[in-house]
Formats: C-alpha cells, structure tokens, sequence
C-alpha cells in the first residue's frame, strides 16, 4: 500500500511537471539593433479578426505576435465590411476590447485602430490611435476622415495595387486627403505584395513607408527567419510608449522588412546597415590578403555587390552571424576601403543603398 501510494505521489508530480512545461511559452525575438537614440520597435498596424472577414478571436492575435517576437500591433477591423454580422453583433470597439488584457499581460503596445473600407478606387485606409471605432460608421467617405482625424487618428492608404496599378491609381480623394494634410501614410508591402509605384508616393510626398500582414487566418508560424516572416514595419521611437510609436509614426522614422528586404529612406536605412554590421580588425595578414570577421547583427540576409576594385564580388552576410572573409591587399598593414551595394536595402524603387565597409590597418 505505501509503494502504491509513493507510485501514486511520483505520477502527481510528473503529471504536474508536465503541466508546467505546457503552461510555460517561448517567444523568438526578431532582432534589429536600436539606433543612437531610438529604440527598435517591430510592429504590424494590418490585422483582422472575427469581428470583421478575419477568422481568429481577438485574443490569438496578440498570442501570435508576442510568439513571434511582435512589440506592438493594431487590429483593424473592417468598418463597412462585417461578412460575419449574421453571427456577431457589428461592434467596432469590440475586438481592442477584448485583446487589452491579452496584449498587457504580454507587454504587447495595442493601438485602437479601424480599416475604411470602400470599393476600389479610393480603396482602403486604415485609422490609428482612435479613441472610437463606431464614430467612423458612416455613409459619407469624407465625413468618416473628418471623424477619423478630429480623433487624431494616424491614417495611412492600404494595400493601393492590390487590384491592380490601374485601380491603384493616385485618385482624387488621395488627393483631398493630402491637401487637407489628412493623409500621414501609405503601405508599401502588404502580406506578399511590394507596391513599387506607392513606393514612389510615399518619398515624392513625404507619407510615412508601413508594411503590415493584413492577416485574416490564423499564423501559425512558430517564429519568423530571414526567408520566411510576416511583412512589419520597423519603427524608430525614444521608447516603448504608445505616445512615441504615434510621434515616430508622424515623423516617418520607419523601415519595412519585406521578404529578405529592408525598404525606406536612406536617412533609416543607412544607420541600420551601420547599426547591423561590424568588421573586425583582422586577425591574420599575410603577404597579399587579410582574414576578417564580418557580424551581421540583423535579421536580415545582407547581400552586397562590389562597385569598387577590392574585396570580393559578391557577399552574402546571413543573418545573426558572423562570416569570415579573405580580402586580397596589396599591403596588408594599411586600411582598406570596400565599395558595395547593398542590394536588398532598398532606398528607392529598383535603388539599392551604397556601403563602405572599412578594414582597419595594422597599428
């Protein structure tokens, strides 16, 4: 009787050893380094649940995003569009509601937000940092903006080729909205879509570069790599507050990873080419070459090709690691300059950004 009992007090805590190991979670960061300054927030502002055409409870989706190493996400539920209402009341605040204790329990930054849907041309836009949804439910396109922007929203053009360049054209009511100032961005990667020309808008008229899933299903992805991950905007803010994601958000302080690609303005790509890579002094100089170490801190797969006459043709720097390199040197113990492209840091359409990697001399 008492091995019985001693057996039955093992297979308790087994069981209970068990439980524990099921209850505990593991989040896979998405690392890119912060920049002097700022602090680099991963963000996806396009998401849908049940309470528009998406088919996940609210909840999910903070669980996906903290899993997949996400620090701040908006939902945005269609407000015209409510396939489900059959089934759900039409409540527009609803699903921020129902995500705020998730997301605070993961330390997750959710942003109230909404997605004016209307047939395409104008198209769709999305509305952050709203104080109230159900305000935008109205029949007059312009009215909706007006409600959207007295709420001090953040709005942003969604998805504009996703029915093709000719439906995606700039229209009038781009223009109205961005005459009024109304309009602060646009979405140039949507889920596996670039759109090269809103690329082109978004630096001609100085709009705010976002990329977002525009999720519907449920993610199972488990953690995001360099070939595979959900589109997000990288977004520079003084800290992890609300307050500074809108401040960066307004003063354009973003870059988008898409694909292996890192796409926005030179003036945050470059930093964060500076940021991601280090070359080490060599370690080795014989008669005509060096050996370095080259660190590649991003998620990205860096590609570079060679516009000058040193170094190899092609590198290829993948992400989280460290390569180790032969530079041929006429003499080994002075500096020397390395001229690439970095080929999917994409400061323009079909414009790569231009690199310097500088091997120190011998001291």
């Amino acid at each position: 009787m008492l091995r019985l009992l001693r057996y039955g007090m093992m297979g308790l805590w087994w069981f209970g050893l068990v439980l524990a190991v099921q209850a505990q979670e593991v989040r896979q960061e998405i690392r890119f380094p912060d920049l002097p300054g700022y602090r680099t927030l991963v963000c996806d502002f396009h998401m849908h649940t049940v309470f528009s055409d998406g088919s996940v409870w609210p909840p999910i989706r903070a669980k996906e995003a903290w899993r997949q190493g996400v620090h701040v996400i908006a939902i945005t539920d269609h407000i015209e569009y409510q396939p489900h209402k059959d089934d759900l009341p039409t409540k527009h605040n609803r699903p921020y509601e129902l995500l705020t204790g998730e997301s605070a329990s993961r330390d997750i930054l959710l942003i109230r937000g909404a997605e004016i849907t209307r047939d395409t041309p104008p198209g769709h836009f999305n509305a952050l940092f709203l104080k109230d949804a159900a305000a935008l439910d109205q029949p007059d396109l312009m009215e909706v903006f007006r409600r959207a922007i007295e709420q001090g929203a953040f709005l942003f053009w969604n998805h504009p080729g996703w029915q093709g360049p000719e439906k995606g054209k700039w229209g009038d009511v781009q223009t109205a909205l961005y005459e009024k100032k109304w309009l602060h961005g646009i979405e140039i990667c949507n889920g596996e879509s670039y759109y090269e020309e809103a690329h082109g808008w978004a630096l001609e008229k100085n709009l705010t570069m976002v990329g977002n899933t525009d999720i519907h299903e449920p993610d199972l992805k488990k953690q995001n790599t360099a070939a595979d991950h959900r589109t997000c905007t990288l977004v520079f803010a003084k800290e992890k507050t609300l307050p500074a994601v809108e401040e960066a958000l307004r003063a354009g302080r973003t870059l988008v990873w898409y694909k292996d690609q890192l796409i926005g303005r030179e003036e945050w790509l470059r930093p964060m080419f500076d940021a991601s890579v280090e070359v080490l002094p060599p370690h080795l100089r014989v008669k005509n070459a060096v050996f370095v170490h080259i660190r590649n801190r991003s998620e990205v797969n860096i590609q570079l090709e060679r516009t000058g006459g040193s170094g190899p043709a092609k590198l290829v720097l993948p992400a989280g690691t460290v390569s180790l390199v032969k530079i041929g040197a006429a003499d080994p113990t002075k500096p020397i300059q390395l001229e690439y492209t970095a080929v999917n840091f994409l400061v323009a359409p079909k414009k790569a950004l231009t690199v310097t990697l500088t091997i120190p001399g011998k001291e």
